[in-house]
C-alpha cells in the first residue's frame, strides 16, 4: 500500500478515535479552541454528542475508501473531508479563540489532508 493510502487511513483512524473520545469523555473534548466553551451544559454537551457522531462516521468512510478505492477518488474524497478542519478553523477565529488553535490543530490537519490529496492525486 503506497505511503499515501496508508496515511490516509491513519487519518481515518484519528478521526474516529476523536469520536470516541467526544463521545465517551465530552468534558476532555469540549470547546476545541473555544473560549468560554460551557463543558458543563447538558445542551453543550448533546451537540458534542453530534460532533462525535459526525466525526465517526467521517473517520469509518475514510477508512472504506481508503480500504478499497481508486487512488483518484480517494483523493477527491480526502480533499473534500479538508473542508471539515478548515470550517473548525473558522469557527475557531470567528469565536475569538486562539490563533494558534485555530492555524495550529485545525488549519494544520486541513494542511495535511490537503497534500495527502495531492500526492494521491498525482501519484
Amino acid at each position: 500500500m503506497p505511503v499515501a493510502e496508508v496515511l490516509t487511513a491513519l487519518i481515518g483512524v484519528l478521526v474516529v478515535l476523536m469520536g470516541l473520545n467526544g463521545l465517551l469523555r465530552p468534558q476532555a473534548a469540549a470547546g476545541f479552541g473555544i473560549p468560554g466553551t460551557p463543558t458543563e451544559d447538558r445542551t453543550f454537551q448533546a451537540w458534542l454528542a453530534v460532533k462525535a457522531a459526525r466525526d465517526i462516521g467521517l473517520g469509518l468512510i475514510i477508512l472504506i475508501l481508503a480500504a478499497g478505492a481508486a487512488p483518484h477518488l480517494l483523493g477527491w474524497s480526502l480533499l473534500a473531508a479538508a473542508g471539515i478542519p478548515v470550517g473548525d478553523m473558522l469557527i475557531v477565529l470567528r469565536g475569538n479563540g486562539p490563533r494558534v488553535t485555530a492555524f495550529g490543530v485545525h488549519g494544520a490537519t486541513a494542511a495535511v489532508m490537503a497534500a495527502i490529496s495531492v500526492l494521491l492525486l498525482l501519484g
